[in-house]
């Protein structure tokens, strides 16, 4: 497969909750950029923000939620995963490779909920 093919890829990552709101906003930002800077482009991102999550990590019983679908060249998963795997803010991650037909779902799923 060529670097040049655009795939669909989610990101979903749990930062510590101790984040302050600006702090945030910065991460999504610097991981938003990673992408854009690399060739790739944002397609839709959401802060879940501030949830339970289902077994402790690292003592802690919440984290704050963002999840980022992007298309992108193949190769900008490992420039992602290493940031991820640098930032010490990230308590979990996951990088999905989605295919078109989820791509599409997804569309269709957020243009029902800004029409709601």
């Amino acid at each position: 497969m060529s670097t040049n093919t655009l795939q669909n890829y989610e990101l979903m990552v749990i930062f510590t909750p101790v984040l302050s709101d600006e702090d945030f906003k910065a991460a999504q930002k610097k991981f938003a950029s990673i992408v854009t800077d690399n060739g790739g482009n944002i397609v839709h991102s959401n802060p879940w923000g501030l949830r339970t999550l289902a077994y402790p990590i690292d003592k802690k019983t919440t984290g704050i939620y963002f999840v980022m679908e992007f298309s992108a060249p193949t190769d900008i998963v490992a420039k992602v995963e290493i940031q991820l795997n640098r930032d010490e803010t990230v308590m979990r991650h996951m990088i999905t490779r989605i295919d078109k037909y989820a791509a599409a779902y997804n569309a269709k799923k957020r243009g029902a909920t800004q029409n709601a």
